[in-house]
């Protein structure tokens, strides 16, 4: 039996979010994969992916500031660690989901399992 059928019905794919092009320096861009939102960063000549949503209040990141790998919810200022997720400042305590990236020549590829934060 090989890894991809070994008891998971569905295996993550990479899906091309924009160019490099099209993902100027020091920038956020809101993106929709498979019903999940995602903010995709340049910045210091890395991209990054994470869920375009603050962990705090629920709105979109893509919105926020980028500087020094970190952005900038702009509601309530919580600044998230773009290789981690991890909140760096408050009121956010929790962090919000990354995803892998993929650059093959021009195409910004980003891979998202379900990863839906559970909600009581």
């Amino acid at each position: 039996m090989s890894a991809a059928t070994a008891g998971t019905s569905a295996v993550p794919q990479q899906h091309r979010v924009c160019s490099l092009a099209e993902l100027a320096e020091d920038t956020a861009l809101g993106v929709e994969i498979s019903g999940v939102p995602v903010c995709v960063v340049r910045t210091g000549g890395t991209v990054y992916a994470l869920r375009d949503e603050c962990s705090h209040a629920d709105v979109a990141l893509s919105a926020g500031e980028v500087e020094d790998g970190k952005i900038e919810c702009w509601l309530h200022g919580s600044q998230f660690d773009l290789a981690t997720g991890v909140p760096l400042t408050l009121p956010a305590i929790d962090p919000v989901p990354t995803y892998p990236v993929t650059i093959d020549g021009d195409d910004v590829l980003v891979t998202v399992a379900d990863t839906s934060p559970e909600r009581g």
